[in-house]
């Protein structure tokens, strides 16, 4: 697979791109500043704004809750790995065999640093293109994907029962808004930490908002993973 082949255009900082595909499981020592983790956190930022104005556009009617879930179901671990693997990203990252295993989505994250990388070459609009073109018109149905209901709640207390950590969701307030209509506020503890917030205007809304938050962090946030491997030792 060529990088051509990926991208649909040829790039001017090669090594931009070749940095996004190494995973820092084949670096020792200084050379970890050489993976891809600084391109990753860069292309999830910008591929959060890409998403965010292409959900806006395609759902002219919709409300702001609709449309951050929509966003969330494409930017999510699984769905990047998948597009990772489709567009052929798993052929061009370099990294140790044990990675793969213990690092689930390293595909996915792979594709956060291209994205990243695209956009210190090519520049925003360039990233843009890139996402609307490879991405979501060649794997993604918004319509469909909108439909699809993501029970993050139910998908965070399964991920607390097979590490065998206690997750506890508690109402911390409820109130009423300028117009008048309730407000939830929910927090997620994981043994003990609290980890997240949502805000809702139900008491199901702010539960599933405050456990996507966590469900992310556990993903992206280097605390909360240095956490959690601290909890499972104890």
């Amino acid at each position: 697979m060529s990088l051509y082949n990926i991208l649909g255009f040829y790039p001017d900082k090669v090594e931009l791109y070749e940095q996004a595909f190494i995973h820092r499981s084949v670096m020792t020592g200084d050379q970890k500043r050489g993976n891809n983790e600084r391109l990753e956190f860069l292309g999830d930022a910008v591929l959060d704004a890409i998403i965010a104005d292409i959900v806006y556009r395609h759902f002219p009617n919709k409300k702001e809750g609709f449309l951050t879930n929509t966003r969330s179901k494409i930017v999510q671990r699984e769905s990047l790995n998948q597009i990772a693997l489709e567009l052929g990203i798993d052929k061009k990252v370099s990294s140790m065999p044990y990675a793969t295993a213990h690092h689930k989505y390293i595909y996915g994250n792979a594709l956060e640093a291209l994205i990243g990388a695209i956009y210190l070459d090519q520049g925003y609009r360039r990233c843009c293109k890139f996402v609307e073109d490879r991405i979501i018109n060649r794997h993604i149905s918004l319509d469909k994907l909108a439909s699809r209901e993501v029970n993050f709640k139910s998908r965070l207390l399964e991920w607390g029962q097979k590490t065998k950590l206690r997750i506890e969701f508690d109402l911390i307030e409820t109130f009423t808004d300028e117009e008048g209509k309730p407000v939830f506020q929910t927090s997620v503890s994981l043994e003990g930490t609290p980890l997240g917030i949502g805000i809702g205007g139900t008491k199901k809304e702010s539960q599933q908002l405050a456990a996507k938050s966590v469900i992310r962090k556990i993903h992206k946030d280097g605390d909360v993973r240095r956490l959690i491997e601290s909890l499972k030792k104890t």
